[in-house]
Formats: C-alpha cells, sequence, structure tokens
C-alpha cells in the first residue's frame, strides 16, 4: 500500500514538473535586461518597463531573416529566376493573383499585395523560428497576434474610408433589398462583425501555434512520467513536429486569405 502512495505521489511530482516545463517553453519571459529597468513617458510621470523578452527577441530575428532573405539572398534578374529567388516569386505570385486580385479586384489586389505578402513571410518565417529547439513562437503570444489583427481591421476600416468614403463606408453595413424592420436587427450584426472577424484572426493564429508547441511538449514530457513506455509517444512527437512545419505554412496562409476577405468585404460591400 505504501508502495502505491509513492508512486502515485512520484507520478505526481513528475506531472507537475512536466506541466511546468511546458509552461516555460511556450510562456513568454524576460531574457535579457538593459542598464535602465524603464523609460519615462515625457511630460508625464508614467513608466513603461524595458527589457527584452524572448518573443521580443524572435520578433527581431523574424525581422533580421526578412531582411536578409529578400535583400541578399533574393536576386532579381533578367529572364527566369532561379533557386530561392524563384521559390520566393512562386509564393509572391500566387498571393497576388489568388488572393489579393480574387479578393480585393486587380487594381486594389496590386497595390495591396506588398501588405499581404508581409503578412505571409512574417508569419511564415516566425511559425518556422518558432519550431528551432530552444526558440520560442512569437505567433504564440496573443500580443503579436492580435497587432497583426489590428493591421488588417485598420485597413477593414480606415481603407474602405479611403476607398469608398465616409457615407459609403457607413452604407457597405446596409444590405440591399432588404426590408428596413430586419435592417434593424442585420446591420448591428454587421458592425458587430466587423470587430469579430479581427478577433477571430487574432485568436485562430494564436491558439494553432501555442496548441501545437504545447501537444508536442506534453508528448516529451510523458517520457519523463512513464519512463520507458513513454518511447512511443517521441515517436508520435516526431511526426507532429514535422506536421507543424505543414501547419506553419497553412497558419501564413489562412491569416493572409483571411485578411484580404474582410478587407474586400468593406472595400467592395456591393458585392
Amino acid at each position: 500500500m505504501t508502495n502505491g502512495l509513492a508512486k502515485v505521489d512520484l507520478m505526481s511530482q513528475r506531472t507537475d514538473a512536466v506541466a511546468a516545463f511546458v509552461n516555460h517553453h511556450v510562456a513568454d519571459r524576460v531574457v535579457m535586461k538593459l542598464p535602465f529597468d524603464s523609460i519615462t513617458i515625457p511630460f508625464t510621470q508614467v513608466e513603461i518597463p524595458f527589457f527584452v523578452t524572448l518573443h521580443g527577441m524572435m520578433l527581431l530575428l523574424t525581422a533580421f531573416l526578412m531582411i536578409v532573405v529578400f535583400g541578399f539572398l533574393y536576386k532579381k534578374r533578367d529572364g527566369a529566376p532561379r533557386g530561392i529567388t524563384n521559390l520566393l516569386e512562386i509564393f509572391v505570385l500566387f498571393i497576388r493573383d489568388e488572393i489579393c486580385i480574387q479578393y480585393l479586384g486587380k487594381s486594389d489586389g496590386l497595390k495591396m499585395t506588398p501588405i499581404f505578402c508581409s503578412f505571409f513571410f512574417f508569419i511564415l518565417f516566425a511559425n518556422l523560428i518558432g519550431l528551432v529547439p530552444c526558440f520560442g513562437a512569437a505567433t504564440g503570444n496573443l500580443s503579436v497576434t492580435c497587432a497583426l489583427a489590428l493591421i488588417s481591421f485598420f485597413f477593414m476600416v480606415f481603407g474602405g474610408i479611403y476607398k469608398n468614403g465616409l457615407v459609403g463606408f457607413f452604407k457597405g453595413f446596409i444590405p440591399h433589398g432588404v426590408p428596413w424592420p430586419v435592417l434593424l436587427l442585420l446591420v448591428p450584426v454587421e458592425v458587430a462583425g466587423l470587430f469579430i472577424k479581427t478577433v477571430a484572426l487574432m485568436i485562430r493564429l494564436f491558439a494553432n501555434m501555442m496548441a501545437g508547441h504545447m501537444v508536442i511538449f506534453f508528448m516529451i514530457g510523458l517520457l519523463l512520467i512513464l519512463g520507458a513506455w513513454g518511447l512511443p509517444f517521441m515517436v508520435m512527437a516526431f511526426g507532429i513536429f514535422i506536421m507543424e512545419i505543414f501547419v506553419s505554412l497553412l497558419q501564413a496562409y489562412i491569416f493572409t486569405l483571411l485578411s484580404a476577405v474582410f478587407i474586400g468585404e468593406r472595400y467592395h460591400s456591393e458585392h
């Protein structure tokens, strides 16, 4: 009886250790302190803490990687592109033709291609960097996905106003041919949908990236909890890791696609 309780207690301690290990690796944390701990906003008494977190460092690394890839490795030359330039142009042309022009029209689609390419490659690189051991996924941070979603929201609102004018923007929330009593219900739903879509963009990317990393770490943790019996879960963890490479690409595509759809609805609400 005592031996059984000891095993249960040991299992409980190992489970708590694995939970702490997973939380440590998926949560953001301070990795570098600077000579000054905070910055005071001029003419106020407000102090903002100033330090470098893991996800903040991953954002800087993502930006640096994008500069290296598109600033140095991408070679624009006459004739057919080759190597990494050819690979990058496949994605760029797909985003331009199948996402931007498809959902925003040719004129607006061509103008908006750079921002959607930035969305796609930034999220893709951030996702892939998060799969490197000892690194972290910045897209698994709600603040990062919120910032990306707010950029889409900015284009939905202010881009729609710039495109259609203030009156035309609000007219876009009024469906044509609908009796006015029904409009009393539909219009608030349409307006609320603007904010719901923004939240959906934020939560979808965050939840998918966070969940994938948690599953991998818990699978690895089962080796500590179960001992040799946990070896099959290591194989599963490796399979999920390979799948996460595809998920990284898929989530970058989904965020870019949905942003184009939502922005296109505000730009061309008559359709």
